[in-house]
């Protein structure tokens, strides 16, 4: 990633205080990107982002009309979040309200205040997305590695597949839930599954536990990525056959990293 990439970063810092929105564009100015624009409302940021279409938007969580539930949920509606990263700046720290923006597969999430280093992963979390680079692997071509992708948020499913995609994977099977993963693993072969921890009717624990069972993926690499989990679940989680482990949001860079190090033991 060059300095020139972030250089032409479009950003929409939408933020209700005037005072904050000057602090964290400074902040950004400082981090590299030179085209930062601020909005105060809900309704000013989705004028904007129709208007001139964002690489990023950074968005506090409360607004006088609305939250960052209401600005991403317009986001997909209007199908604008496939091109516009959403990164969350708040110092909300309740998992309850996290939760859903965790889910909706956006690129960060920035507590305040936060750190030159925090704001700098999270810009360039944002890039990676932007520019595809395929991930070189010694003993397996990335373009014929056959992913399952299994998670209940559509929006976390195509975020993931986009991750994927950027680094050169071509076949990626997506399954809503555990229980049809479990159906699609009966009928087809796969290089790797990644998949959700908290999903109805069959949680990422129970799956990897059928997959362990299942004789054609009992070695199959499993990838679990977790929004919401307590230390009695992570430590089940680990004990549970699954070979790698990492939180939402996630940075594209750490699972490249994740990935070399599970597809290349």
């Amino acid at each position: 990633m060059s300095a020139s990439s972030i250089q032409q970063l479009r950003i929409l810092l939408a933020e209700p205080s005037e005072v904050q929105r000057k602090v964290i564009s400074r902040q950004l100015n400082e981090a590299g990107v030179s085209d930062v624009a601020g909005v105060g409302t809900v309704a000013e940021a989705l004028q904007a982002i129709e208007r001139s279409k964002p690489d990023l938007v950074a968005s506090a969580m409360y607004f006088a009309d609305g939250t960052a539930h209401d600005l991403i949920n317009s986001l997909q509606q209007h199908q604008l979040h496939t091109s516009t990263q959403f990164m969350l700046v708040s110092s909300e720290w309740r998992q309850d309200q996290l939760e859903q923006l965790k889910q909706s597969g956006i690129v960060a999430i920035l507590p305040k205040p936060f750190t030159s280093e925090q704001l700098q992963r999270a810009v360039s979390a944002t890039v990676d997305l932007m520019e595809p680079e395929t991930l070189t692997l010694e003993h397996l071509d990335i373009e014929d590695l056959r992913v399952l992708i299994v998670d209940d948020s559509v929006t976390s499913r195509h975020y993931l597949m986009r991750v994927l995609q950027n680094m050169g994977v071509d076949h990626v099977v997506e399954a809503e839930d555990g229980m049809q993963a479990v159906e699609i693993l009966d009928q087809q072969r796969f290089d790797l599954i990644v998949t959700d921890f908290n999903m109805p009717e069959m949680n990422g624990r129970d799956l990897a536990d059928k997959v362990r069972e299942n004789p054609h993926h009992a070695h199959t690499p499993i990838l679990m990525v977790t929004a919401r989990a307590n230390a009695p679940q992570l430590a089940n989680i680990k004990q549970s056959g699954i070979d790698a482990l990492t939180d939402k949001p996630f940075e594209p860079a750490v699972l490249r990293q994740l990935l070399t190090r599970i597809l290349e033991p």
